[in-house]
C-alpha cells in the first residue's frame, strides 16, 4: 500500500485551532492562575508541558504507525480503557471535584480515563464493525452485541456522573454504524433508547434535574444552579462583533467558572466577538469536511470507519460545548476539542487527528 503526503490543509486547520487555543487560553486562565499559584502561566505552561508536548508526541507516533496496527490492538485497547473506567470508581483511586468521580490520581499526577476510552471506543468499533460487515442488519449477532459494547463503555461514564461524555461517545458510536451500513430502524431504536435513558437519568438525580430546568428558565437560580450559564451568556453577549480585546475579559475575574475549561469558547466570545467565533467555527467546518472527505476516500473499510469515528467525536464534541456555553442545550462539562485547558483531552485529541492523518496518507486520491 503506497503513501503519499498527508492531509495538509486538516493539518493547518487544527493547527490554528491549537495556537488560537493557546492564545485564548493564556488570556482565559491567568487571574485564576495567579491567585492560585502566584504566577499568571501556570495553567498555560502546564498545557504546553502535559497537553500539547505529550499530544505532539502521540500524534506523530499515531501518524508514523500504520493504522493498520491499531486493528490488531483494538481489543486489548478497549478493554484497558474499560478497566480504567472502573477504576475511577473505586475509593482511593478515583479523584473526585465538582461533584463527579472523572480523574484517576496518583500523588499529584492525574488523568481522565473517560477521554482515553473516547478513542479506545472508536478504534474498537471500526475493528469489530469492519469484522461484521455481511451481518450489520442482524438484531442477534450486531445490533444486541453494539449495545452492549456500548454500556461497557457508557455505563461507568454515567456513573461518575459524566452525562455530556456519554452522550458524545453515544452519538460517536451511532455515527460509525451508521457508517458501517445500518438500517434507519437500528439507528432510530438506539436514539429512542439514548432519549428515554435521558429522560429516566434527568427524572432520578437532582444534580441533572436541576440542569434541565435552568436550561429551560436560566433566571430561575442566577446565583446558584444558573449561575454558570447566566454569566456563559453574559460573556457571550458582551463580546458583541469585535470583542473587549484579547486579554480585556471580565467575567474571567472569578465570575465565570472554569474560564479556561469548559467555558472557554465564552472568553473568546467575549474578547474576541462574532469574529472570533466565526473563526473557530469555521476551522471545526474544515475539521469536519476534511475528515469525512479522508473517510470516504480512504483505502478500506476498516479505515472509513476509523476516520468517520475521529471526525464525529471532534465534531459532535465541539457542537455540543458550544451549544451549552451559548445557552441552546444544557450544559454538559465537555472540553472544546483542542482548545480548552486539560491535558489528558488534548493529547488524546491530538492522537486522534494523528491517527487520521495517517489514513490520509493511504488516500485513493
Amino acid at each position: 500500500m503506497k503513501s503519499h503526503h498527508p492531509d495538509y490543509i486538516l493539518l493547518g486547520a487544527v493547527t490554528i485551532l491549537i495556537v488560537l487555543g493557546l492564545v485564548m487560553l493564556s488570556s482565559a486562565s491567568n487571574v485564576k492562575s495567579l491567585d492560585q499559584f502566584g504566577q499568571p502561566y501556570y495553567y498555560l505552561k502546564h498545557q504546553l508541558l502535559y497537553g500539547l508536548l505529550i499530544g505532539v508526541l502521540c500524534a506523530s507516533i499515531a501518524y508514523k504507525i500504520n493504522y493498520r496496527v491499531l486493528k490488531k490492538l483494538s481489543f486489548f485497547i478497549f478493554l484497558v480503557a474499560v478497566a480504567l473506567l472502573l477504576l475511577t470508581l473505586l475509593p482511593g483511586l478515583g479523584f473526585r471535584t465538582g461533584g463527579s468521580t472523572r480523574w484517576i490520581s496518583f500523588g499529584e499526577y492525574s488523568f481522565q480515563p473517560s477521554e482515553i476510552a473516547k478513542l479506545a471506543l472508536i478504534i474498537y468499533l471500526a475493528s469489530w464493525l469492519d469484522d461484521k460487515t455481511k451481518l450489520i442488519n442482524s438484531f442477534k449477532n450486531v445490533f444486541v452485541p453494539f449495545l452492549i459494547i456500548l454500556s461497557l463503555v457508557v455505563g461507568p461514564i454515567i456513573l461518575q456522573p459524566n452525562i455530556g461524555t456519554a452522550g458524545v461517545m453515544g452519538l460517536t458510536a451511532i455515527a460509525i454504524f451508521f457508517a458501517a451500513g445500518a438500517r434507519f430502524w437500528q439507528v432510530g431504536s438506539i436514539l429512542l433508547m439514548g432519549i428515554t435513558a435521558l429522560f429516566a437519568y434527568v427524572k432520578i438525580f437532582p444534580h441533572a434535574t436541576n440542569r434541565f430546568l435552568i436550561f429551560i428558565h436560566p433566571e430561575l437560580d442566577p446565583q446558584g444552579a444558573g449561575y454558570q450559564i447566566n454569566q456563559a451568556l453574559l460573556a457571550v453577549g458582551s463580546g458583541r462583533v469585535f470583542g473587549l480585546g484579547l486579554n480585556q475579559s471580565i467575567q474571567k475575574y472569578n465570575y465565570l467558572p472554569e474560564p479556561m475549561g469548559d467555558s472557554i469558547f465564552a472568553i473568546i466570545a467575549e474578547e474576541l466577538g462574532f469574529i472570533g467565533v466565526a473563526i473557530i467555527m469555521a476551522l471545526f467546518v474544515t475539521l469536519a469536511i476534511r475528515g469525512f472527505r479522508i473517510a470516504k476516500e480512504a483505502p478500506d473499510n476498516y479505515a472509513k470507519l476509523l476516520a468517520v469515528g475521529i471526525t464525529s467525536w471532534l465534531v459532535i464534541q465541539a457542537f455540543v460545548n458550544i451549544a451549552a456555553i451559548s445557552g441552546l442545550m444544557p450544559l454538559t462539562g465537555v472540553p472544546l476539542p483542542l482548545v480548552s485547558y486539560g491535558g489528558t483531552a488534548f493529547l488524546v485529541s491530538l492522537s486522534g487527528v494523528g491517527i487520521l492523518l495517517n489514513i490520509s496518507k493511504y488516500s485513493k486520491t
